[in-house]
């Protein structure tokens, strides 16, 4: 696969529309300093009522010092607030993730021989860390379910095409689409425990170690390598057509 060189804004650095006069500055951080205590306040709800639909405007607004006047000024209601929250998060993945996606194999394999991370992931990793405040909240257990499949879904548009460059033989579609699922639902599990657990190791040392456990083998941890070879052409049709049948 050749290197794809792609600089793309996050959604979170896109520049606000200006207000006329002198005072915008001003107005446009103080807004983002609201927007930003709001945001807080809704984690710190979450975490104390243990759920998201318990969470009132009223509560949120109390813990963040503004009125509801002011909440309203900026969100609709509590929905409106998780949806601007996660449709922003996830643009930002999206572009996070295409970055990382640009790295080729010699790439990759140059940083794992030298136990370093795969390039562009510790970008990812301290995007969340700097939103520590209000992110594991809303990720957790008492937060929005649906926040972590929209993560996994945003990975996986991001990342499918440039994954599918550059593969040796035809592999089925219902056997890859399964590879990349289960890849990228053990990637976000491992960022959502290292979020849930505090965020304790740095973002270097936590890519370091997802980087590499993507290509740990059964038996590895135990002292036991397990060795089997790649099913041939034959072996994977017939695992394609046996999924089929099962869905039918």
């Amino acid at each position: 696969m050749q290197e794809r060189n792609v600089t793309l804004p996050l959604a979170s650095q896109a520049p606000s529309l200006s207000l006329v006069g002198e005072a915008a500055p001003t107005t446009d951080r103080r807004s983002i300093r609201t927007r930003q205590a709001l945001r807080d306040a809704l984690a710190a709800e979450i975490e104390r009522t243990g759920d998201l639909s318990r969470v009132t405007v009223k509560a949120v607004a109390d813990a963040a010092g503004v009125t509801r006047r002011t909440f309203y000024s900026h969100f609709k209601d509590i929905p409106d607030l998780v949806s601007q929250i996660e449709d922003e998060t996830v643009e930002d993945v999206r572009v996070l993730v295409t970055r990382l996606a640009q790295t080729n194999l010699e790439e990759l394999q140059e940083a794992i021989s030298h136990l370093a991370p795969c390039p562009g992931s510790v970008d990812i990793l301290e995007y969340f860390l700097e939103r520590e405040s209000y992110l594991p909240a809303l990720l957790g257990d008492g937060g929005d379910p649906a926040f972590t499949e929209k993560l996994k879904q945003v990975t996986y548009d991001a990342v499918a095409e440039r994954a599918s460059e550059g593969i040796s033989f035809p592999l089925p579609k219902a056997v890859f689409d399964y590879y990349l699922t289960f890849a990228i639902s053990a990637e976000v599990g491992v960022l959502l425990r290292w979020m849930r657990l505090g965020m304790k190791e740095s973002p270097e040392v936590m890519a370091r170690v997802m980087t590499a456990l993507m290509f740990v083998r059964p038996g590895d941890l135990y002292g036991k390598k397990i060795e089997f070879g790649m099913p041939d052409l034959d072996d994977l049709a017939d695992m394609a057509s046996n999924l089929k049948e099962m869905q039918e």
